[in-house]
């Protein structure tokens, strides 16, 4: 892929207006609601190949399943979130295989069996962008965080699961994102602009299959 693709993932949301805030339904903001069998206003984003993501049932639960082969493709979904109000970033997900011996602090190894990001819009002042990409990752130490091969520190990358943890097996996630951008940007960031998923192989040409549960936000 050419370096523009990569950059361009983080860039998606550059031109996007806000219509305003999203409101949560009591302590609950509902972003992914996969287990209804529902993928409403998550959009397509294709940069080399296409990751497969569609609906499938495991356990009587509806969850998103995502299959790259040398593929770089994701869903986002914009929705302006108030991080004052629900601050936390709950979702779960599972891999079924890991990418093997990659770097991915380097372009060519800039490949992830799963991630799960926000996006803070810089508008029209692009350079204003911001993105922090929580992954799965491959060779990475777990809680080891680093900038993005491909945009730098404006997009920081934190593995919070890695070949330490175990393969077809469900974990669920919880992040105060509110808490986060202040630690990797130093800012005061009440603001985000959208949430994306992305299962990609591109890179290092890899092959991988993984799953992801629904992803909502809360108080706590």
């Amino acid at each position: 892929m050419h370096i523009s693709g990569k950059i361009s993932i983080f860039y998606i949301l550059m031109l996007l207006s806000v219509a305003g805030c999203a409101e949560a339904a009591g302590d609950k903001l509902m972003i992914g609601s996969f287990s209804s069998g529902s993928l409403d206003h998550w959009e397509p984003k294709e940069f080399k190949g296409q990751t497969k993501y569609h609906l499938i049932d495991i356990a009587g639960t509806s969850v998103l399943k995502a299959e790259s082969a040398d593929s770089a493709s994701g869903l986002f979904k914009e929705r302006r979130i108030d991080l004052h109000k629900t601050p936390v970033m709950n979702w779960r997900w599972r891999i079924e295989n890991r990418l093997g011996n990659i770097n991915e602090q380097s372009k060519l190894g800039d490949d992830y069996a799963a991630r799960v990001y926000v996006v803070i819009s810089g508008g029209l002042t692009f350079w204003r962008t911001k993105a922090i990409n929580y992954v799965w990752a491959s060779t990475s130490p777990k809680g080891k965080i680093w900038p993005n091969a491909f945009a730098g520190n404006h997009a920081m990358m934190i593995a919070l699961r890695s070949s330490s943890d175990q393969s077809g097996v469900w974990y669920t996630e919880k992040r105060n994102i509110l808490a986060d951008l202040k630690q990797q940007f130093g800012e005061d960031i009440r603001y985000i602009d959208a949430v994306a998923i992305m299962t990609d192989t591109d890179n290092a040409h890899g092959k991988v299959t993984a799953y992801y549960g629904d992803i909502f936000f809360s108080i706590n």
